[in-house]
C-alpha cells in the first residue's frame, strides 16, 4: 500500500513560446486557485504538441496516478492536455479506472458531474477540429505560395546563394548563381553526359583535383541528386514536354518556358476525401532564378540516368575476370563459373541449361583453360599498344578531362552557329563565318593537345607490356576486358571473341 497521500496534479504544456500564447508559469498560477491551498504537484511539458500523448511530463503524471499518488488533475484549458479525441477518450477511461477527477479552470467544468463529463467530450471534439483546421490552413498557404514562385525554405542548392527579392509586391528570396560553383556544376553535367562516366567516376575525379563541395568531399549520392534536380536547368519547351510526359502538373503555360529560368519541383501533398487519404501528383513551377544547364544537356543526363535505373543490377565478379563476357555459343545465354567441393577445377555452365534444360550446353569448359586462351588473345591484341594504363586511367587524367570538356563546348558552339547560318543576313553571315573559323582553329589545337597527351604517356617507362599481365590485380584485368572485349562465344570446339576495337 502506498504511504503517500494522493494530491492534486497541475499539468501545463506550451508547444511554442509566442507573445499571444499563455506561458507555463501563468497556466500554473491559474490552476493553483483550484487547489484552494492544498498540496499539489506540477507536471510540465515545454515544446511538445498536444496532437499525441508522447510527452515526458504527461507520461510521468500518468505513472504517478497509477501508483495512487494523484487524486485530481487540473489544467488551465482542455487543449493543454490533449487535442486528440482518441487520446482523450483513452485518458478519461484511465482516470475513471483510478477514480481521478479532471478539472479545467478556463472552461469551468470537472468530471465530478454528468454535465461536466458531457461538456468535456464536446470541448475535446472542437479542440481536435481546431488543430486539424490549423494544419489544413498551413498546408494551403504553403501550396499557394509555392505556386507563386516564392522561396519556401529548405537547403540551398550547390551553385547558388540566397538573396532577397520582391515578387508580386511581396518580399521573399531567390537563388543567385555563384560563378565558381556554377562552373563546377556545368562541368559535372558535361562529364556525366559522356557514356563512360558514372557518378562514382566524377566524384573520384573531383576529389582527386581537391574540388570540394563547400569544404566537404563529393559523394555519388549527392551528385545523383544534383543531376536530377530541375533547379539547374534552363527550362525551355522541351523541359515542359519532358515533365508533362512524366505526369507532373505544370503550373506555368508552355509560352513561359523560354530557356532562361530554373524550376522548382514539389512533391504531391496528402489530402483527405471521402474517408480515405490520397496523394496528389507532384507539380512544377518556373523559379525566378537563372538556370545553369542548357535544356539539351540536362535532358541527355536524364535519359542516361533513367536508362541506368531500368538496367538490371550487375553482380560483382568474384571468381573469374571474364564474368559477364562469356556466352554460350549455342543459345547465347551467359556461361556461369561453378566450383564443386569435391574437386579443385572450375567449370563454365550454360545458365539457360541450368534454368530450363532448353539448351544442350557447350560441353565441358574449364574456366582456367578459357582464361589462358583469352589471355593469349588479349596479349596479342595489346602487343601493338604502348600503354595499357593509358586506356585504363585516362578518365582520371585531369589534362585529358579538361581538354575533352573544352573540345565538347567548342563543338557545341560550332553546331549552334551553323544552325543560325540559314536565317542570317549578309553581315551576320560574315560574322558567323569568321567565328566558326576561329573556333575551328581552337578545335584543332584541342585535338592536338589530346594527341600530345597520349604520346607523352606512351613514352612513360611504367607502361604495361604483355609480360606484366600476371602482375595486374583482378579488378585491373576486369577493366582491360571491359575496354577491349564485347563478348566471348564458347562451344566445345570453338571460341569466338568479339572485340570492341
Amino acid at each position: 500500500m502506498n504511504e503517500l497521500c494522493p494530491v492534486d496534479a497541475i499539468y501545463a504544456r506550451q508547444s511554442v513560446e509566442r507573445s499571444d500564447s499563455i506561458s507555463i508559469e501563468s497556466q500554473i498560477d491559474f490552476c493553483k486557485y483550484e487547489t484552494k491551498g492544498g498540496a499539489y504537484r506540477t507536471y510540465i511539458d515545454r515544446g511538445y504538441s498536444g496532437k499525441n500523448i508522447q510527452r515526458p511530463g504527461f507520461q510521468q503524471m500518468m505513472e504517478d496516478m497509477k501508483a495512487g499518488q494523484i487524486c485530481r488533475v487540473i489544467v488551465y484549458k482542455l487543449d493543454r492536455i490533449s487535442r486528440s479525441i482518441l487520446d482523450f477518450a483513452s485518458m478519461m477511461e484511465i482516470f475513471g479506472q483510478y477514480h481521478v477527477e479532471f478539472v479545467s479552470t478556463t472552461e469551468k467544468f470537472d468530471t465530478a458531474s454528468p454535465m461536466g463529463r458531457a461538456m468535456l467530450n464536446i470541448c475535446v471534439v472542437f479542440a481536435q477540429l481546431e488543430r486539424e483546421t490549423i494544419q489544413k490552413r498551413v498546408a494551403d498557404a504553403y501550396f499557394t505560395r509555392s505556386r507563386k514562385r516564392f522561396y519556401m525554405g529548405g537547403r540551398i542548392p550547390y551553385g547558388y546563394r540566397l538573396v532577397p527579392t520582391v515578387l508580386d509586391h511581396i518580399k521573399t528570396a531567390m537563388y543567385e548563381p555563384i560563378p565558381e560553383e556554377a562552373e563546377q556544376i556545368r562541368q559535372i553535367y558535361e562529364l556525366y553526359s559522356e557514356p563512360e562516366y558514372s557518378c562514382g567516376d566524377i566524384a573520384k575525379y573531383l576529389n582527386g583535383q581537391a574540388l570540394t563541395k563547400r569544404g566537404k568531399p563529393w559523394g555519388r549520392t549527392r551528385l545523383a541528386e544534383m543531376l536530377r534536380s530541375p533547379v539547374y536547368v534552363k527550362a525551355d519547351v522541351s523541359i515542359y514536354h519532358f515533365f508533362q510526359q512524366q505526369g507532373v502538373q505544370i503550373i506555368n503555360p508552355p509560352s513561359d518556358f523560354v530557356g532562361t529560368n530554373g524550376c522548382y519541383y514539389y512533391k504531391g501533398r496528402r489530402e483527405i476525401g471521402k474517408g480515405a487519404e490520397t496523394d496528389t501528383q507532384g507539380y512544377l513551377v518556373l523559379a525566378p532564378h537563372q538556370g545553369l544547364i542548357p535544356a539539351e544537356l540536362w535532358l541527355k543526363c536524364q535519359q542516361k540516368r533513367q536508362a541506368g535505373n531500368k538496367a538490371a543490377p550487375r553482380q560483382k565478379a568474384k571468381n573469374t575476370w571474364l564474368a559477364g563476357k562469356i556466352k554460350c555459343g549455342l543459345c547465347g545465354y551467359a556461361l556461369v563459373d561453378k566450383h564443386y567441393n569435391d574437386t579443385r577445377n572450375r567449370y563454365l555452365l550454360c545458365s539457360h541449361r541450368m534454368d530450363s534444360k532448353a539448351c544442350p550446353g557447350p560441353g565441358t569448359i574449364y574456366t582456367e583453360v578459357l582464361e589462358d586462351v583469352v589471355r593469349e588473345a588479349l596479349l596479342e591484341k595489346l602487343s601493338g599498344l604502348q600503354s595499357l594504363r593509358q586506356s585504363m586511367d585516362m578518365r582520371s587524367d585531369p589534362i585529358f578531362t579538361e581538354t575533352t570538356i573544352a573540345l565538347k563546348k567548342v563543338e557545341q558552339e560550332i553546331a549552334a552557329l551553323l544552325e543560325r547560318l540559314t536565317s542570317a543576313d549578309e553581315l551576320m553571315y560574315r560574322y558567323i563565318h569568321q567565328r566558326i573559323s576561329r573556333l575551328d582553329q581552337q578545335k584543332a589545337a584541342l585535338q592536338k593537345r589530346i594527341h600530345t597527351t597520349f604520346s607523352r604517356r606512351d613514352d612513360q617507362k611504367d607502361c604495361v607490356c604483355p609480360a606484366d599481365w600476371n602482375q595486374l590485380s583482378f579488378s585491373d584485368k576486369r577493366r582491360v576486358v571491359e575496354l577491349l572485349i564485347e563478348t566471348i562465344c564458347v562451344t566445345q570446339n570453338c571460341i569466338q571473341i568479339k572485340w570492341r576495337i
